[in-house]
């Protein structure tokens, strides 16, 4: 029965039937399973790509997809730049012969005919290594290239650069696999594409941001409910806040406009248009507001972007080149009233110094004459003083007093001081000694100290009102300083007032009777000089203020 049943199988066809057929069933499995490959590197390829993956890592990961398909042993990438071909990328890195930013030539480049042609290109080397330009004519022979596969990426019409498969072996693809490897292109031209859009996004982001930080001045964008939406690092150091306490809050609640109703942001919210102010804030910083309202592409306003130029510092240059205007025009003043007065006081000095010697000690004449001419000299003295205090332009540091400039300051201000019921305690050691310094200017401070100190009285209650002036020595860190101090029992200041008193504009004077620059300017005199100004004050109990400088060594 069994050489029987062989015997019909081998007449019918039976065996070889079933042969055929599991035959063709594998084929056709495995041609399922080769399609489903491709669709599966397609699919990975696109999933595989982000914006932050590098192009090695992209042609890596390809390479270790299609050598599931396909034998090859590199993959490059050339990209076009200003119409040349420009080698980005190899893998594996430590096959390249050509160094990556090498551009290739365009005579009998396998390349740039896949590129001019738009279509995959394969070509046996040994077959076509006539054709091959010099430079891939070496890197593929040291490489030992047989076969390679060129794959141009365009998008939109435009070929952006050239993908190649290099193969130590001879290898025929099928027609079937060049339309597989032309999608595969094209999906790895829209991720490079994508690439580069997000990247130059991101590089014009980065750009925009460093140029934001790095203008010196105050920017902040803010919305159209006052919140800071962005802002530049000066924000945070000009007003010491960190990021959490600027990010959301109203422009009100930061600047702090000592007028707030005369705002330049709201100003432009209204307008539609730029707006300028000069504004003093509660840091008692004086800036430069300007507002720029932002609109949209349908020309609707959606912020406001605030520059503030702090300005303190030029206003307050601007005072003293004032301030040094004034004081040379006193200058020119005191000289012409001088020569004026100096002829009578002449006379006057002369003519009673003649008459004294007509007259006895006891003769009340003698009296009448001595007080003339003690008046007068006094008068002469007065004139030389402010003829000296007013030469502001000689800054020549010298050996010079302490004692000398509050007698010559006194010699000035004296008068007016007693005449308001302020009585001057003067106890000047004639011990200090000489230091090296500017007659002129430590006369600033000295006639700073006692206007204040007499201005400070003035708004007291105090029945006694005295002003104390006081030189000497005392040790600081080891090291000996000449000291001048000025002290009254007038109003006094709080803790707050003494950390303002130093900024310049800050007073609280009224506006006729104050600049708020007199500290200010006096600190730095007393800078120049190597030393600096102490303070001490109590609300309702008086202030002492004490100028230090080194000595001379």
């Amino acid at each position: 029965m069994n050489q029987k049943q062989i015997m019909i199988e081998r007449l019918t066809g039976v065996k070889s039937s079933k042969k055929n057929y599991y035959t063709e069933l594998k084929k056709t499995v495995e041609q399922l399973e080769k399609k489903n490959m491709k669709l599966e590197i397609i699919n990975d390829v696109t999933k595989s790509f982000t914006i932050d993956m590098s192009m090695d890592e992209m042609l890596k990961n390809i390479m270790e997809k299609l050598v599931k398909l396909y034998t090859f042993d590199r993959i490059s990438l050339t990209i076009f730049e200003n119409e040349q071909l420009v080698l980005t990328n190899v893998y594996p890195q430590d096959s390249f012969f050509l160094k990556v930013g090498a551009v290739l030539p365009n005579t009998n480049s396998l390349y740039y005919r896949a590129a001019a042609e738009k279509k995959v290109l394969i070509n046996d080397l040994n077959e076509t290594f006539g054709q091959l330009s010099a430079v891939e004519k070496n890197t593929m022979k040291l490489l030992g290239i047989e076969t390679i596969l060129c794959l141009p990426l365009y998008r939109k019409k435009q070929v952006i650069g050239v993908l190649s498969l290099g193969s130590k072996a001879k290898i025929d693809y099928p027609n079937d696999d060049f339309s597989f490897l032309e999608q595969l292109a094209d999906q790895m031209a829209v991720c490079i594409e994508n690439s580069s859009l997000y990247n130059a996004v991101l590089n014009g982001k980065k750009e925009w941001e460093e140029t934001f930080r790095a203008v010196q001045d105050l920017l902040i964008f803010i919305d159209l409910d006052y919140r800071i939406i962005r802002f530049n690092d000066q924000v945070k150091a000009f007003f010491q806040l960190e990021d959490d306490q600027l990010y959301g809050k109203r422009t009100d609640e930061v600047l702090q406009y000592q007028d707030p109703i005369d705002c330049p942001v709201t100003e432009s919210y209204r307008t539609k248009k730029t707006a300028f102010r000069q504004s003093r804030l509660d840091n008692q910083r004086i800036c430069d507001i300007y507002t720029y309202p932002v609109f949209n592409e349908t020309k609707e306003m959606y912020g406001v972007i605030i520059y503030l130029k702090d300005v303190t510092k030029k206003l307050y240059t601007e005072a003293q080149l004032m301030h040094s205007g004034k004081l040379a025009a006193i200058g020119e003043m005191a000289a012409g009233v001088a020569h004026e007065l100096n002829s009578p006081l002449t006379a006057i000095i002369g003519n009673s110094q003649l008459l004294l010697r007509d007259f006895d000690d006891h003769d009340p004449t003698f009296k009448l004459l001595n007080d003339i001419h003690n008046c007068g000299i006094r008068s002469k003295n007065i004139i030389r003083n402010l003829l000296t205090f007013s030469r502001q332009d000689e800054y020549e540091f010298e050996q010079c007093s302490l004692n000398k400039a509050v007698e010559q300051v006194l010699s000035l201000i004296r008068y007016q001081i007693e005449r308001q019921c302020i009585s001057l305690r003067v106890d000047l050691d004639p011990q200090i000694p000489l230091i090296e310094g500017n007659l002129q200017q430590l006369e600033q401070i000295v006639i700073n100290f006692l206007l204040n100190a007499r201005d400070a009285l003035e708004e007291s209650d105090q029945f006694q009102k005295e002003i104390i002036i006081n030189t000497g020595m005392k040790q600081i860190k080891n090291e000996t300083f000449v000291y001048m101090s000025v002290e009254d029992n007038g109003i006094g200041m709080n803790e707050q007032e003494i950390t303002e008193i130093f900024r310049p504009f800050y007073t609280t004077k009224d506006a006729m009777n104050g600049t708020g620059l007199g500290l200010s300017v006096s600190l730095g005199i007393a800078k120049e000089h190597g030393g600096g100004i102490e303070v001490k004050s109590e609300k309702g109990k008086g202030s002492m203020f004490m100028l230090c400088v080194p000595m001379k060594k």
